[in-house]
């Protein structure tokens, strides 16, 4: 996907803001009108989304579905702000004073979408925001340009105006463009940690309001008393459900006591995953791009060199794909602190266990990570759920 001119970029910042001026002042009902159409056609459409998800990023239909039934769920919330945006009145809180607040828009603001969820993340974004009264600059991944395409195509057919959202495309110079113009109030992004850092200190000391969802490492604390079976299969899909591709993968899994005997089990269950085409609904995809894939074959080297390899998920050919990204699921024991298979994000079918004796010590382990963005513990014990 070409990268927005300057001028271009310009063009539709200064669009949003003409738009701006008269949608401010459109009735939240009537907002709310657009968006239960928009719901309704997302709805419709969801087959032809989940295709050109699939088509683009090479996640399984099954994927590409929830990916689209998440953003739609965000759309359906912004269906209800009638009720939700409304001010607030106090009466006397201090002798013949009462207070009155209101919310108001912002203005033109910005979002900044990664690649992994095409459709849900700049669906988490627009909805929400135009719904409020802003009006709305998205710059999707230019990996996955198309799906936002399909999204804004689908939103104008609700009746929302034309200028009210617009795309712009591009890399690292369009991101600064978004950072750094005084027309842009606000900015949201999800993605890597180098990009979410420079986008919060790049938006705040040019005076912009910025939320920034970053890096993960999840951790998963595995108790002696849960059901062993029930664990292992969620642990599975939580690690490498849609590649791996997601921030909020459960890609640590911390063993207490006995439970590090279930580790053959793991692995052979890890080993039933088959890898193949997204269209196929095979349960491993390809990785988004050939830089990612070496990536997360550097991050498995370092665990054959200080760690334990268990599985090898390197090297996968797929019969029909020979210039495929591909990677199968990978197991690594013995992680340790200080190991870059443990410290860095995988963003892949990469599971790290860590062995340790007690809960404390999971505890312990889990906290004395820098990273998010979840953690889960299984357990049948109330007192070991609440202590956690």
């Amino acid at each position: 996907m070409p990268q927005s001119t300057q001028d271009e970029f310009n063009e539709a910042v200064a669009c949003s803001q003409d738009a701006f001026k008269t949608w401010k002042k459109v009735p939240i009902s009537t907002k709310v009108r657009y968006m239960l159409k928009y719901q309704d056609l997302l709805k419709k459409h969801q087959d032809d989304l989940c295709k050109l998800i699939t088509h683009e990023h090479g996640k399984s239909l099954v994927d590409a579905a929830g990916d689209v039934f998440r953003g739609y769920e965000v759309v359906e919330h912004a269906c209800s702000f009638s009720s939700l945006i409304q001010g607030e009145t106090v009466q006397n809180v201090a002798s013949g004073v009462d207070i009155y607040s209101f919310r108001e828009p912002l203005g033109v603001v910005a979002g900044i979408a990664p690649y992994n969820f095409p459709a849900m993340i700049p669906l988490w974004m627009f909805p929400l925001s135009i719904t409020c009264g802003n009006t709305y600059l998205l710059k999707p991944s230019e990996k996955v340009a198309g799906t936002s395409e399909m999204l804004i195509d689908l939103l104008k057919e609700s009746g929302v105006p034309d200028g009210v959202v617009n795309v712009v495309q591009g890399g690292h110079e369009t991101v600064t463009q978004i950072c750094t113009h005084e027309d842009i109030k606000a900015v949201s992004f999800v993605g890597s940690n180098t990009a979410g850092e420079y986008i919060y200190k790049t938006a705040s000391n040019h005076g912009k309001r910025a939320q920034v969802n970053m890096g993960a490492k999840n951790h998963c604390i595995v108790m002696p008393d849960c059901e062993k079976e029930d664990a292992i299969n969620a642990l599975i899909g939580a690690c490498f459900g849609s590649t791996g591709q997601r921030c909020m993968a459960i890609s640590v899994v911390v063993l207490v006591g006995d439970t590090q005997k279930w580790v053959p089990e793991i692995v052979e269950k890890a080993k039933t995953l088959k890898v193949g085409p997204g269209h196929a609904n095979f349960d491993i995809t390809p990785t988004q791009s050939a830089l990612h894939l070496k990536h997360i074959e550097r991050l498995i080297a370092d665990g054959e060199k200080n760690a334990t390899l268990l599985l090898d998920g390197r090297g996968v050919k797929v019969e029909g794909y020979p210039k495929g990204n591909w990677i199968g699921p990978t197991v690594i024991d013995n992680c340790k602190q200080g190991m870059a298979c443990y410290e860095e994000e995988v963003f892949g079918p990469v599971m790290n266990i860590v062995r340790v004796d007690t809960l404390q010590e999971a505890i312990d382990f889990v906290n004395s990570n820098k990273w998010g963005n979840g953690s889960s513990i299984f357990t049948k014990n109330g007192h070991t759920a609440r202590k956690y």
